[in-house]
């Protein structure tokens, strides 16, 4: 941290990247919140650095272009887009009842989860989280150690709370099989949430603005998912998408720095075309990379997670970027927020209630963020 400190200080030094904190300490009822401000640096690679996108994948999206520019001309907003981790609503069979999440939404019922967070998610235009494991009544489980499900019903937990998009690309999305997934598909899309990841894309208008939004499950096949990312990017720009969010289940678990494959991928990404590249399954925080005036958030860890009810870390952040667009052209900024949290409102134990920290909690969270960050790119 004082190193960060001191190069902020250095005239000759990288981007400067001004993060603003928001330390919420939310009433549950009044909803009231902190702000500070806190200059961060994070690791930032030129574009000469970029791995070399094969030329036989490049694509032509020069008449996309013409055509989303012509229809932003008159255009002057700004789009906030809110990113969270693993959401896992549900738990396994074999889990105790008692601590479990399901246990909780019998007694709390579904308002109780993201009380502490709705009101960051109803003042954003946009939050997207991963939707890790299915909702379903589907009693065909997986042979896979764990196997996570919920009732359908659970879907009002992020209904209610101003979730609009859940990224279905990760390991748990199977853990009923197809019918599983497929339910989960419809529960989301019956309640307005917007499902996508794999081969699906999907496009929301928000504003006027056409955000695309890709899902990529690497876990297995690792740099040869760069040709689904290709034509992912490509699917969405050819239908007019302006913002491009490209959402990632990569990485080790436990691990806190990205590994080659995260790095290359989350590179590639931005060189097809992303506009901001966010990933999870590590189950905790990894450090942020501004690549070519863009940024990788590499793990944002878990979030309302019924996957462990006494996880050994609990950090956790919602990050913030809002895009400006001005005269027709999505302007290149600095416009970030990290809102450390916890993935839960007690200590000691998950009750599954994501909360924003404030005080020294959330300096510790937000320097470890800073520390592993420095840790990318560090030789």
């Amino acid at each position: 941290m004082k190193k960060l400190i001191q190069a902020h200080r250095q005239k000759k030094r990288k981007r400067n990247i001004m993060i603003f904190c928001l330390l919420c300490g939310a009433l549950l009822t009044a909803g009231t919140a902190l702000y500070l401000t806190r200059a961060s640096w994070l690791p930032s690679s030129a574009p000469e650095e970029a791995a070399a996108v094969p030329q036989a994948l490049e694509t032509d999206v020069s008449s996309p272009q013409a055509a989303s520019a012509a229809r932003l001309r008159n255009l002057n907003t700004q789009i906030t887009i809110s990113l969270v981790g693993d959401c896992t609503l549900g738990t396994d069979e074999a889990f105790a009842y008692d601590t479990s999440l399901n246990a909780y939404q019998l007694y709390r019922g579904s308002d109780y989860f993201l009380q502490n967070v709705k009101t960051i998610f109803a003042e954003d235009d946009l939050t997207i989280i991963n939707m890790e494991g299915p909702l379903t009544e589907s009693t065909e489980r997986n042979g896979e150690k764990f196997a996570f499900k919920g009732a359908p019903g659970f879907v009002d937990i992020l209904s209610g709370s101003s979730v609009e998009a859940a990224n279905l690309a990760n390991n748990h999305s199977h853990d009923y099989g197809e019918q599983g997934f497929e339910d989960t598909k419809r529960i989301l899309s019956d309640a307005g949430i917007t499902a996508f990841g794999y081969d699906e894309t999907a496009l929301i208008t928000i504003k006027g603005i056409k955000i695309g939004l890709v899902g990529i499950y690497e876990l297995h096949d690792h740099l040869e998912r760069a040709r689904q990312l290709k034509d992912n990017i490509a699917k969405v720009k050819q239908e007019g998408a302006d913002l491009i969010i490209t959402i990632f289940h990569w990485g080790n678990e436990r691990e806190t720095i990205p590994d080659s494959n995260q790095m290359a991928l989350g590179h590639i990404a931005i060189d097809y075309g992303a506009d901001l590249v966010a990933g999870h399954h590590p189950h905790v925080l990894q450090g942020i990379e501004e690549y070519r005036g863009k940024y990788i958030v590499y793990s944002l860890g878990n979030f309302c997670f019924g996957g462990n009810s006494a996880p050994d870390d609990m950090d956790t952040m919602i990050f913030q970027q809002t895009f400006t667009i001005q005269s027709g052209e999505v302007l290149t900024d600095e416009n970030i927020t990290l809102i450390p949290c916890s993935i839960s409102s007690e200590t000691g134990f998950n009750n599954y209630q994501p909360t924003p920290v404030e005080g020294s909690e959330a300096e510790r969270i937000l320097q470890k963020i800073d520390e592993r960050s420095a840790q990318i790119n560090a030789e």
